[in-house]
């Protein structure tokens, strides 16, 4: 998933470390190359999918965000127009330029992160954060720093934090049981055939069956749903410590532990030697421009990103990079009619959505806890930067997200002394 946790279960990892793992460009053997758009359909297929994936899932999560912040439809729409257009540039430049299949979206860790700040985080306050997360991200990329910097938390704390401010979404997923006990059981029960049947594809096929039930139970208002092209609504930003503390810092560090460090790890194993600054640096300049419309920070997918890396996008490695510019090409488009996207979430019962939500994020939660768990030398620490992050807790404006690596890193220090995590911090840098 991207827009992503983005961070995924390790039968999820595996699978794809092993399909990526037989696809790489040195040695995979190239066949006769096909005339036309046909011989490159599949990787166009596969970048759409990439797309649907991610406004199936992660942006059900951003829907709540802006229902948190109590945003018209309108605004929404913006942040809509802003995630997708910046995605799509991204992708589509970044694709172009290193012939590899880079796959951007938007931070799904740091949109889950939103829900829990609004409505005391305005959305100009926001914007400002946004600003701040992207310019620390810019200039990380540009000193050639990310492996050094992720390194300064260690492992298991930034994993208990990220699996702390997932970990209401997921409970969510089942609450509505008590308004619409059909819909609920019947997107668990679907949830647990696609993801045994088509996991990569469960999201996706979640959504649709949950808008079928919700269909025929007369739970939906399609009435109202047409084709609507998005004006983008300017948001002065504003500056505060809160917001830099709670929203921005955080947000810096799900992006560079919950995408970027998964998400070029997803290209390696598939043979892509793609150096990582131009990936970090061209994702923060673009987010950099879609903040003022709303746009949550851009970064490199790794979930989406499985999907157009292998052999079902093409199987020759070189010609995948299609996939990557199909992917921009289907997301400027959605971005265009981001309106349209807006009415169809609103014509969704909420209980849909938070249940597609909370189920969408049942591998990245079930990847943070393991990650929190295997973290031997410094496994406490990890667990009370997790409690403290799920707990939800504020002091002194500061939300949960900022005192849970807080609390973790100094417990990691006094539990468990100076030298844990280094190790895990090496061998993640290595990767």
């Amino acid at each position: 998933m991207q827009a992503e946790a983005q961070t995924r279960s390790g039968d999820d990892r595996a699978t794809d470390a092993g399909a990526g793992a037989a696809a790489r460009p040195d040695d995979a053997p190239v066949p006769a190359r096909r005339a036309g758009i046909a011989g490159l359909l599949p990787a166009i297929v596969a970048g759409f999918l990439a797309v649907l994936v991610s406004f199936s899932g992660p942006l059900a999560i951003f829907y709540q965000a802006a229902e948190a912040a109590n945003v018209s439809n309108a605004m929404f729409a913006s942040w809509v127009w802003g995630i997708s257009i910046g995605a799509g540039l991204t992708g589509i430049w970044l694709s172009w330029r290193l012939k590899a299949p880079i796959i951007t979206a938007w931070s799904a860790p740091g949109t889950a992160l939103l829900i829990t700040l609004f409505p005391q985080l305005s959305v100009n306050e926001a914007v400002g954060a946004y600003l701040s997360a992207a310019a620390i991200l810019l200039a990380i990329g540009m000193s050639g720093w990310m492996e050094r910097v992720s390194s300064w938390v260690p492992p298991g704390v930034a994993s208990g934090m990220m699996a702390g401010i997932l970990i209401p979404f997921g409970l969510n997923a089942f609450k509505g049981v008590a308004a619409m006990p059909v819909l609920v059981f019947g997107m668990i029960a679907a949830y647990l055939v696609f993801r045994r049947t088509s996991p990569r594809y469960c999201v996706a096929l979640l959504l649709a069956t949950g808008t079928c039930i919700a269909w025929l139970s007369g739970a939906t208002r399609f009435g109202g749903v047409d084709l609507q092209l998005v004006a983008p609504v300017f948001i002065a930003p504003a500056w505060t410590w809160s917001a830099t503390f709670s929203l921005a810092l955080p947000l810096v560090l799900v992006t560079l532990t919950g995408q970027y460090l998964p998400g070029m790890t997803v290209l390696r194993n598939a043979g892509y030697d793609t150096p990582v600054r131009p990936v970090v640096v061209g994702s923060s300049l673009a987010s950099l421009a879609v903040a003022f419309a709303g746009g949550i920070t851009i970064a490199i997918a790794a979930i989406t990103a499985a999907m157009c890396t292998g052999r079902e996008a093409h199987e020759d490695p070189r010609r995948r990079y299609v996939a990557g510019l199909a992917n921009g090409a289907f997301y400027l488009v959605a971005g265009l009619f981001g309106g349209s996207i807006v009415m169809l979430f609103a014509a969704l019962p909420k209980e849909l959505v938070a249940t597609l939500a909370g189920l969408a994020l049942l591998g990245p939660i079930l990847a943070n806890l393991g990650a929190m768990l295997a973290a031997g030398d410094h496994r406490e620490a990890s667990l009370i930067a997790f409690v403290a992050t799920a707990s939800g807790m504020s002091f002194l404006g500061l939300g949960s997200a900022f005192w849970g690596v807080a609390i973790g890193i100094v417990a990691c220090r006094v539990l468990h002394g100076r030298g844990a995590g280094k190790t895990s911090d090496q061998t993640r840098a290595k990767t």
